[in-house]
């Protein structure tokens, strides 16, 4: 099948899935959302799903997800999920807000945020986008980019995802914990949450969005994610993703900060079959700090693809950014960095690096770090290493007693660790280290 006909045929399913869906809505098609959703169908026509050709996607084929006839979650909206599944999957031992979402849908039953201090607000997007579409649509309109027919795939079937406004001057008192729980026995489903988060003036929250699913089920999960950080705001965004092997996840990541804030962006890659994750921040305003954080585990076939961007455009400002892949067996990794310094942002500092470690001879890695700078006063970094465990290290450890591979997992730990620590949620370390060496078949060390 050929290209062009693949992607047609892609295209036209989800268009007669659309009107499905539409048909379903009854009244719901005069609410100001359903606007927003019919826009984005027509943008069908103008963009299309990305190929090799693509330059930001020139390492990963998204064939595999477009041969696939996928239905959409909101055209099975019975939940699926119970709270065994919720307890069998949430990251404990801390306390914590808990939203759930059944394959995209949100399940109030499941979830418990009945006591959310004054001034905070989380809940569905499909409830609060009938009483309070004004807030909704300021920033949707705001951001409304399709970059892709990801993009508009997802707008097209806008229906429910978490909504979090925290007004100024709030600290949350504990992190918000977001299930996504995904997959079906039956079918093959798609879910496509879209999710906002603004964050006040002076406020400060935690978030962790933890994407899980049936194990062996296929499904797709098109995800995006807008975050809003106002002046001195500090936001706090932690993603574990351990979905089945099965499974394809695509997520876009927009974020825009104002002057002084502070954000910081988590990404722990486990699951998936095909996953790829773009983090997007725009920094509009002096004295911002943005963090990016990211581990990616590949095993077996998996292919995982990051791409990231962190755009300069105030002076003052400064970014991080540390991305860790370890890759066994067959697996692929993908890392595209890219920085951009405009002209006006004097005094920038900016600071990526990109480690990969291979476990495996038939592993690989396609890493591309940019830099691309306009201004002249700048501090600026990057680099990209690819290679195995320390061989040294690894003969010293054997050469005091340790088996091999409580050796290998040693060296994997040390390697991770500084990813791991700089999450602050100490209970969420511990699970997290341990999903690691689950997930490469290691022995686990304390």
């Amino acid at each position: 099948m050929s290209k062009n006909l693949l992607h047609d045929n892609a295209k036209n399913w989800y268009k007669e899935k659309f009107i499905e869906f539409e048909n379903n809505l009854n009244g719901e098609k005069l609410l100001p959302i359903h606007q927003l959703r019919k826009d984005a169908v027509e943008k069908f026509d103008e963009l299309d799903f990305p190929t090799l050709k693509n330059e930001e996607w020139k390492y990963t084929n998204i064939d595999s997800i477009l041969k696939k006839k996928f239905t959409p979650s909101v055209n099975k909206v019975e939940f699926r999920f119970t709270e065994k599944d919720v307890s069998e999957n949430k990251f404990s031992g801390f306390d914590h807000y808990l939203m759930v979402f059944d394959n995209g849908i949100f399940n109030e039953s499941l979830s418990n945020i009945d006591e959310l201090q004054n001034g905070v607000t989380a809940g569905s997007l499909k409830e609060i986008a009938k009483s309070n579409f004004n807030v909704v649509e300021k920033y949707f309109k705001s951001s409304r980019k399709y970059c892709t027919a990801f993009d508009v795939l997802n707008i097209s079937y806008t229906s429910d995802g978490a909504v979090i406004i925290i007004g100024d001057g709030i600290v949350v008192d504990k992190p918000i914990q977001i299930i996504y729980l995904n997959g079906s026995e039956n079918e093959s489903l798609l879910t496509q949450p879209r999710n906002l988060i603004v964050v006040g003036k002076n406020s400060s929250v935690r978030i962790i969005q933890n994407f899980v699913g049936n194990t062996g089920s296929e499904y797709f999960s098109n995800v995006i994610t807008e975050v809003y950080a106002d002046e001195n705001a500090v936001v706090d965004v932690c993603k574990i993703q351990n979905e089945s092997e099965s499974a394809f996840h695509i997520e876009r990541v927009q974020t825009v900060q104002k002057r002084n804030s502070v954000f910081t962006h988590h990404n722990f890659s486990f699951g998936g079959k095909l996953v790829r994750n773009d983090i997007n921040s725009e920094l509009c305003g002096e004295n911002i700090e943005t963090n990016y954080n990211g581990l990616y585990l590949a095993n077996n076939n998996q292919h995982v693809d990051n791409h990231t961007f962190v755009d300069h455009a105030e002076p003052n400002c400064q970014s991080n950014e540390v991305y860790k892949g370890i890759l066994d067996k067959n697996s692929k990794g993908v890392f595209n960095g890219k920085i951009l310094v405009r002209q006006k942002a004097q005094k920038t500092n900016a600071y990526q690096s990109n480690k990969t470690v291979l476990l495996s001879e038939h592993a690989t890695i396609d890493t591309k770090p940019q830099l691309e700078i306009y201004a002249d006063d700048v501090k600026c970094s990057h680099g990209a290493t690819v290679g195995h465990l320390d061989d040294a290290a690894y003969f010293y450890i054997r050469s005091r007693g340790i088996p091999a591979n409580v050796a290998k997992s040693m060296l994997i730990r040390a390697f991770a660790n500084d990813v791991v620590d700089k999450v602050k949620i100490s209970p969420l370390q511990d699970q997290l280290n341990h999903m690691i060496f689950n997930h490469l078949n290691r022995v686990e060390i304390g």
